[in-house]
């Protein structure tokens, strides 16, 4: 049976290679939208409660959701902001006796450092640290950590003691105190955090071709936050637009939004373990993901149109500066820490959630289920609980049910393959209304030439 694949669902709807066919549509970004992202703040879904400030008490009873009086705690129970005071910026700056450039990765590591994402870091892993998470998954005080953040460089000229400033397309974002340099051994890193070290997995070939030979690590300093032309919020700012002592559900998705993933979302808000009057932040990566992947600028205003079509004040939206590195169970990992920094206490996840295939056999590097048993497993010492995504189709007689049911019940499931969407897209012909919302395919159309 046919499938969307979502970064965070799988949908008996259409072929599994419909994203991809859509990725490779290869749109091109309308120059009069970035004026207008320019000037969009985060704010909640239309017919919410504007943002209020919240206290932010620990979270005393349930372990894996917030309590009646307060919001979830964050990894570590620390959330770090690592940004400077306006009047020391400079003599950072003047401190520094090297420059470093920043890749889009590093710039996206660097803002997640500084806003908080990734606490309780408060810089680079150095190399004792990152050992210990490529080989156990957790930090050497046995914190949980999936992935290693690791600054790269092929500089000769930096080393320990060194303060460095970093930039990013001529701004300057952080500096990097350097406690830390070695050359990793990349195979094992592959190995270890990405079940393989052939460069058939694009995560493999990341470290291996793009990052420099050599890691750094050390404290960082937040100098300006990267610009964009979509606002990434902090997690204080999200936080600051949940709801205390209610379950908050975290999205993660890196595609546009279709109605089988709009219905995974809005009926995981119903599943017996979340509590009544929960919220569900949907929370798109639009960092770097894979080559095929649609721009950010245009996932980004995908979901913007769809946040006004819908409405829905159970709903909150922003958007992840972060780095995707297809790693499946690990990286389901690296997800649930972010978005419990984030306020989140329940984490959606589906059938092979960041997973990859060779590049070369098309075979999957990951079991259907890997990342939900690892997410699964962890889940109480991360203070999180799961909530695996249904597998939803389309019936002629009952809109969108589960699998099971249609099955059960003998109804006709209506399905579209890649091939036909990317067809209908680009020829301007209707695209049926069960399968995508009118609003997120005239943005798709508007950045993708027709032929």
């Amino acid at each position: 049976m046919s499938a969307i694949v979502h970064g965070s669902a799988r949908c008996v709807v259409t072929s599994k290679q419909q994203d991809v066919a859509l990725h490779r549509l290869k749109p091109q970004v309308p120059s009069r939208w970035c004026a207008q992202l320019r000037n969009l703040q985060l704010a909640p879904s239309r017919g919410q409660a504007g943002p209020k400030a919240h206290s932010r008490r620990a979270m005393v009873a349930r372990s894996a959701a917030a309590t009646e009086t307060a919001l979830q705690t964050p990894h570590g129970n620390k959330l770090v902001d690592l940004m400077l005071p306006e009047d020391k910026k400079q003599s950072a700056i003047d401190s520094c006796t090297e420059t470093l450039e920043c890749s889009d990765r590093n710039a996206c590591d660097v803002e997640l450092l500084v806003v908080g994402g990734f606490s309780p870091l408060e810089g680079f892993l150095n190399e004792e640290e990152y050992h210990s998470v490529v080989e156990n998954m957790r930090m050497t005080n046995g914190l949980l950590l999936g992935l290693p953040v690791v600054f790269d460089t092929h500089s000769d000229k930096v080393n320990v003691g060194d303060k460095v400033l970093l930039t990013y397309q001529g701004q300057n974002i952080a500096t990097l105190t350097i406690d830390s340099k070695w050359v990793p051994n990349k195979p094992v890193e592959a190995l270890k955090c990405y079940g393989t070290s052939s460069i058939e997995h694009p995560a493999v070939q990341m470290i291996s071709m793009e990052r420099g030979k050599y890691y750094i690590g050390g404290k960082v300093e937040g100098l300006e936050l990267p610009k964009r032309v979509f606002p990434c919020a902090s997690p204080a700012q999200v936080r600051s637009t949940l709801p205390e002592g209610k379950d908050v559900l975290a999205f993660q998705c890196r595609n546009p939004i279709h109605k089988a993933h709009y219905e995974l979302f809005i009926r995981a808000l119903e599943a017996a373990n979340v509590g009544a009057e929960a919220v569900c932040l949907v929370h798109p990566t639009c960092g770097p993901t894979q080559d095929d992947d649609i721009p950010g600028i245009v996932r980004f205003r995908t979901y913007e149109v769809l946040k006004e079509e819908v409405a829905n004040p159970r709903l909150r939206w922003a958007y992840l500066p972060y780095s995707m590195h297809m790693a499946g169970p690990r990286e389901a990992i690296q997800h649930m820490i972010i978005r419990r920094n984030y306020g989140c206490t329940h984490f959606i996840i589906g059938r092979d959630m960041a997973g990859s295939k060779s590049s070369v056999t098309g075979e999957d590097f990951y079991g259907a289920y890997d990342a939900q048993e690892t997410a699964a497993k962890h889940a109480e010492e991360l203070h999180m609980q799961t909530v695996p995504s249904l597998n939803i189709t389309y019936t002629e007689e009952k809109g969108y049910v589960t699998a099971d049911v249609a099955k059960e019940q003998d109804l006709h499931q209506l399905k579209l393959s890649g091939t036909k969407f990317r067809q209908l897209l680009r020829s301007g012909a209707d695209i049926p209304e069960w399968f995508a919302f009118k609003s997120v395919v005239d943005v798709l159309r508007e950045a993708t030439p027709a032929k």
